[in-house]
């Protein structure tokens, strides 16, 4: 494939769209709040008119757009290309989301869930290229997940594999997770938990020298706190990154990657979060499966989710088919 992809990035926030070429050059950019409130038709309408206009902004025709790839938030089903019900999207239940882009703008669309996307634009053109094995976590509003294997975004039994936020880090008494279980990684690691975690000590008495309205205190202000030695905000920041730390030792034992690449707002922090993260590795991953991975940070930055969408339509029409993956699946 040698022609333009358009890339859409579906968010319960933003919507983003963008034009590439394959080798991830970026032709036309454009986003915009997603009042995910509004409900999917509006939505959907909305990625329509902005995915015309940046083709158009790229100087190009649809008809010059070889395909078109989406990430967007789950469960979802890659192979028949709906959500199934988007956790952040209210509304979003059965969603013959492929259908509707194909019909509104007359090319091939392939979907994938927004952190596998994510995953796949790292993995093409980012911080895991060249690399065969590769685990990605999205570190930011929840903590997602995507796993390349062999060279090739790994989907599980029914598409949605690659939960890595959702790992158990502690069971007993462990914080419930929205996702219904107790203890995941998310549940400690997110920038909403962490916050959450702080404002909750607050209520419980503890002080801090964060000067503000606790319902306005984020991550970053706790990670800023705890960086200028901050009792309160040193001992929560520890925690979440000892927990984070001990999730991704879980990670390289189950898949014994090459590379840990961490993406996501939160990581923003920078070697407050690279250093404790890498320490609790060295000290409890298995030494010949710590041996070959490097955990190091994501490089695509705000365009992730455009380019991991060019990235899952590439992966569709590179070969790698998820509808033959699934019949595979279903044989087996």
């Amino acid at each position: 494939m040698s022609g333009p992809i358009l890339g859409i990035d579906i968010g319960g926030t933003k919507l983003a769209v963008g034009v590439a070429t394959p080798d991830g050059r970026l032709l036309s950019d454009m986003r915009r709040p997603s009042d995910a409130a509004d409900g999917p038709d509006a939505m959907i309408e909305r990625v329509l008119d902005m995915s015309r206009a940046a083709v158009n902004d790229a100087g190009l025709t649809l008809d010059e757009v070889d395909a078109i790839g989406i990430g967007c938030g789950g469960p979802l089903d890659p192979w028949s290309g709906v959500i199934l019900n988007a956790l952040n999207n209210p509304g979003w239940v059965n969603v013959p989301l492929v259908a509707r882009i194909e019909e509104g703008l007359g090319c091939p669309a392939h979907l994938d869930n927004d952190a596998n996307a994510a995953a796949l634009g790292e993995h093409r053109f980012g911080a895991g290229r060249g690399v065969a094995h590769m685990v990605y976590l999205t570190i930011s509003t929840g903590v997602g997940g995507g796993l390349i294997l062999d060279h090739r975004l790994y989907h599980g039994a029914n598409g949605n594999a690659g939960e890595l936020g959702h790992i158990s880090v502690r069971v007993s008494g462990g914080r419930p997770c929205h996702c219904g279980s107790i203890g995941c990684i998310e549940a400690y690691c997110s920038g909403t938990n962490i916050a959450s975690r702080f404002r909750e000590a607050l209520a419980g008495g503890a002080t801090s020298a964060i000067q503000r309205d606790p319902v306005d205190i984020t991550a970053e202000d706790v990670a800023n706190a705890a960086r200028d030695g901050d009792p309160l905000a040193s001992t929560i920041w520890a925690e979440s990154m000892e927990l984070l730390g001990g999730g991704i030792v879980s990670i390289i034992h189950a898949f014994n990657p090459q590379r840990v690449v961490l993406g996501g707002g939160v990581t923003g922090a920078g070697d407050l979060l690279f250093e404790p993260v890498r320490r609790v590795v060295s000290e409890r991953a298995m030494p010949w499966l710590a041996e070959p991975v490097r955990i190091v940070p994501a490089e695509l930055g705000e365009m992730a989710g455009v380019l991991g969408a060019v990235a899952v339509a590439l992966e569709r029409i590179g070969g790698n088919d998820v509808k033959g993956e699934r019949e595979a699946m279903r044989s087996g």
